[in-house]
Protein backbone atom coordinates (compact mmCIF):
# COMPACT_ATOMS: atom_id res chain seq x y z
CA UNK A 1 0.00 0.00 0.00
CA UNK A 2 1.31 3.45 -0.90
CA UNK A 3 1.09 6.28 1.57
CA UNK A 4 -1.91 8.62 1.52
CA UNK A 5 -0.86 11.57 -0.65
CA UNK A 6 -3.75 13.68 0.62
CA UNK A 7 -2.52 13.15 4.19
CA UNK A 8 1.02 14.06 3.07
CA UNK A 9 -0.31 17.31 1.59
CA UNK A 10 -2.17 18.07 4.82
CA UNK A 11 1.02 17.43 6.78
CA UNK A 12 2.98 19.75 4.45
CA UNK A 13 0.45 22.50 5.06
CA UNK A 14 0.70 22.16 8.84
CA UNK A 15 4.47 21.77 9.05
CA UNK A 16 5.48 24.36 6.43
CA UNK A 17 7.87 26.94 7.78
CA UNK A 18 9.60 24.65 10.29
CA UNK A 19 13.32 25.36 10.34
CA UNK A 20 15.42 22.47 9.08
CA UNK A 21 12.44 20.68 7.50
CA UNK A 22 13.07 17.91 4.98
CA UNK A 23 10.95 15.17 3.45
CA UNK A 24 12.20 11.63 3.03
CA UNK A 25 10.70 8.32 2.04
CA UNK A 26 10.81 6.06 5.12
CA UNK A 27 8.91 3.01 6.36
CA UNK A 28 7.15 2.78 2.99
CA UNK A 29 5.71 6.26 3.51
CA UNK A 30 6.71 9.90 3.43
CA UNK A 31 8.39 11.25 6.55
CA UNK A 32 8.83 14.87 7.61
CA UNK A 33 12.07 15.47 9.46
CA UNK A 34 13.29 18.43 11.48
CA UNK A 35 17.04 18.64 11.83
CA UNK A 36 17.23 15.11 10.45
CA UNK A 37 14.89 13.70 13.14
CA UNK A 38 11.54 12.29 12.07
CA UNK A 39 8.57 14.19 13.45
CA UNK A 40 5.60 12.73 11.55
CA UNK A 41 4.98 10.58 8.48
CA UNK A 42 2.23 9.53 6.15
CA UNK A 43 2.58 5.79 6.71
CA UNK A 44 2.97 3.25 3.95
CA UNK A 45 0.43 1.12 5.84
CA UNK A 46 -2.03 4.01 5.89
CA UNK A 47 -2.58 6.58 8.56
CA UNK A 48 -0.08 8.67 10.48
CA UNK A 49 3.18 7.86 12.26
CA UNK A 50 4.19 10.24 15.02
CA UNK A 51 7.42 10.34 16.96
CA UNK A 52 6.89 11.32 20.59
CA UNK A 53 8.91 11.42 23.77
CA UNK A 54 9.27 7.74 24.76
CA UNK A 55 8.43 8.64 28.37
CA UNK A 56 4.98 9.80 27.15
CA UNK A 57 4.23 6.70 25.05
CA UNK A 58 2.33 4.70 27.67
CA UNK A 59 0.19 7.68 28.67
CA UNK A 60 -0.68 8.49 25.05
CA UNK A 61 -1.48 4.85 24.30
CA UNK A 62 -3.91 4.70 27.22
CA UNK A 63 -5.59 8.09 26.63
CA UNK A 64 -5.81 8.32 22.81
CA UNK A 65 -6.61 6.09 19.85
CA UNK A 66 -2.91 5.76 19.03
CA UNK A 67 -1.30 2.35 18.97
CA UNK A 68 2.38 1.43 19.01
CA UNK A 69 4.19 1.44 15.71
CA UNK A 70 5.47 -2.04 15.02
CA UNK A 71 8.60 -2.88 13.11
CA UNK A 72 9.36 -6.52 12.40
CA UNK A 73 6.75 -7.52 14.96
CA UNK A 74 8.19 -5.37 17.76
CA UNK A 75 6.49 -2.31 19.25
CA UNK A 76 8.72 0.75 18.95
CA UNK A 77 8.61 2.92 22.08
CA UNK A 78 8.17 6.58 21.22
CA UNK A 79 6.67 5.84 17.81
CA UNK A 80 2.88 5.86 17.48
CA UNK A 81 0.49 4.99 14.67
CA UNK A 82 -2.96 6.50 14.12
CA UNK A 83 -5.53 5.43 11.58
CA UNK A 84 -6.50 8.00 8.98
CA UNK A 85 -9.98 8.23 10.51
CA UNK A 86 -8.41 9.39 13.78
CA UNK A 87 -6.75 12.40 12.11
CA UNK A 88 -9.46 13.32 9.63
CA UNK A 89 -10.01 16.87 10.94
CA UNK A 90 -7.41 19.62 10.82
CA UNK A 91 -7.63 19.97 14.60
CA UNK A 92 -6.98 16.26 15.20
CA UNK A 93 -4.04 16.20 12.81
CA UNK A 94 -2.57 19.47 14.09
CA UNK A 95 -2.48 18.12 17.63
CA UNK A 96 -0.36 15.15 16.58
CA UNK A 97 1.83 17.24 14.27
CA UNK A 98 2.55 19.57 17.19
CA UNK A 99 3.57 16.60 19.38
CA UNK A 100 5.85 15.21 16.69
CA UNK A 101 7.50 18.50 15.77
CA UNK A 102 7.99 19.49 19.40
CA UNK A 103 9.78 16.22 20.13
CA UNK A 104 11.87 16.32 16.93
CA UNK A 105 13.01 19.88 17.74
CA UNK A 106 14.05 18.74 21.23
CA UNK A 107 16.59 16.29 19.78
CA UNK A 108 20.08 17.28 18.64
CA UNK A 109 20.23 17.82 14.88
CA UNK A 110 21.74 14.91 12.99
CA UNK A 111 24.99 15.51 11.16
CA UNK A 112 25.05 14.76 7.48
Amino acid sequence: MAYDEELADRLRELIAGEAGLTEQRMFGGLAFLIGGNMAVAASGQGGLLVRVDPTESDSLLSTTKARPMEMRGRAMRGWLHLDGADVRTKRQLASWVKRGTTYARSLPPKKR
